[in-house]
């Protein structure tokens, strides 16, 4: 794996206002097209606590329900392509994650141990299409289990590499798996996903909010209430406007518990150790 290089200062400040960029123009074709999104996890704590970016902040986050999260795709070539360009399987076969994202033009980020990876790169936001979660506990544990697994196949092409003795031959035999595959079964649940049912909803490429943070109460372990992403307010967020959860205290309530108190400055990290950029 190449060496970690430490974005910081007015760089790091250059690598969120970039983002900015992308954010609002993502805003722009979903308010010109009536396509419904979220700002998510950090980027709406961020809107609530900062009226912007936590300042230690790498990255921006996106939530749309599967129904607008196709739809957009559709119609993701309005962007303005000397800004961004909309990034996932379908558009770069190289591309490996269950979810979408934003990829800022003539720019290059790289991720730590992911080198390798022939996928187009630059500065990103992510693009989470919400999926619908059953009804009944059991149904969503296995669910979860089949997305646990799909997901570590999605990985593999990362974990053969970048580790060592036997987990690295379990991520060798792992990646032998077509990543098309992967998709296939994936679209096993995508494809019940609607708006207008009253089910759950999570991020099926991604561990469970419920998971992540560590809710031990079983109907809010595998997804939460689908009225986060469908019941919206605007804030603002580095001088725009940005459409988030309505009830954003119960949303970040959920993640992060206190949220208002910032954390210990030893945890003020980045998310993604980052070998290579250039913008």
């Amino acid at each position: 794996m190449a060496a970690i290089k430490e974005i910081k200062g007015d760089e790091f400040r250059r690598m969120q206002l970039l983002q900015l960029d992308m954010l609002v123009e993502f805003d722009r074709v979903c308010r010109e097209n009536n396509i419904n999104y979220v700002i998510l996890a950090g980027t709406q704590l961020g809107a609530v606590r900062h009226k912007g970016y936590i300042p230690w902040d790498d990255d921006a986050d996106i939530g749309m329900l599967r129904e607008d999260f196709e739809r957009f795709k559709t119609l993701s070539f309005k962007m303005n392509p000397s800004i961004c360009y909309f990034q996932d399987h379908t558009t770069d076969p190289y591309y490996r994650w269950g979810y979408g994202k934003l990829r800022r033009t003539g720019t290059t980020f790289i991720r730590a141990g992911q080198e390798h990876i022939k996928c187009k790169t630059g500065v990103f936001v992510d693009v989470f299409p919400l999926d619908d979660v059953p009804k009944s506990t059991l149904g969503q544990m296995i669910q979860d289990f089949n997305c646990f697994c799909l997901r570590k196949i999605t990985w593999s092409e990362v974990g053969r590499v970048s580790s060592k003795g036997a987990a690295k031959v379990w991520w060798t035999l792992l990646s032998k798996i077509p990543i098309n595959w992967v998709y296939k079964r994936l679209s096993y649940y995508t494809k019940k996903s609607r708006n207008d049912s009253d089910k759950y909803v999570r991020i099926l490429m991604y561990t469970s909010f419920g998971k992540l943070y560590r809710k031990s109460v079983l109907d809010l372990r595998y997804g939460f209430p689908k009225k986060w992403i469908t019941d919206r307010a605007e804030y603002e967020f580095e001088g725009h406007m940005l459409y988030g959860s309505k009830d954003y205290d119960a949303f970040l309530s959920y993640l992060y518990g206190d949220y208002m108190q910032l954390p210990p400055e030893n945890k003020r990290e980045p998310h993604a150790p980052v070998s290579e950029y250039s913008f």
